[in-house]
């Protein structure tokens, strides 16, 4: 049996308001900004070998990701003409859950669209 057909025609969207996520009010936030310096000194000094460039670097931009003092858009809402100010983004793979879980979005609709 058929399930019956719905009515096609134009559907209300809702435009949603801009929201900054705030990652210094999270507890991955909070702790590796406590605890990063801590961290890097004592590997240093309790291992033969430090650990590598890139790991330092990821947690260190991870701490300047959607921090609006560490750069930001200003882009103009044509609709509501507000002017909002967009945190940059760290794009990084490492650390970040606001980057992977955009770049894990992007790969997923990547394999629906393309492959």
């Amino acid at each position: 049996m058929r399930s019956p057909r719905r009515a096609k025609g134009p559907t209300l969207v809702t435009p949603k308001r801009y929201q900054r996520h705030e990652p210094e009010a999270t507890a991955l936030y909070k702790i590796v900004a406590a605890h990063l310096e801590t961290f890097l000194a004592e590997a240093r000094e309790t291992h033969e070998r430090a650990l590598p460039q890139y790991v330092e670097r990821e947690l260190r931009e991870y701490l300047k990701c959607g921090i609006l003092a560490h750069g930001f858009l200003q882009a103009h809402c044509g609709s509501c003409g507000k002017d909002l100010l967009v945190a940059l983004s760290c794009k990084k793979r490492g650390v970040c859950p606001s980057c992977n879980a955009r770049r894990m979005c992007g790969t997923a609709a990547h394999l629906t669209e393309n492959v």
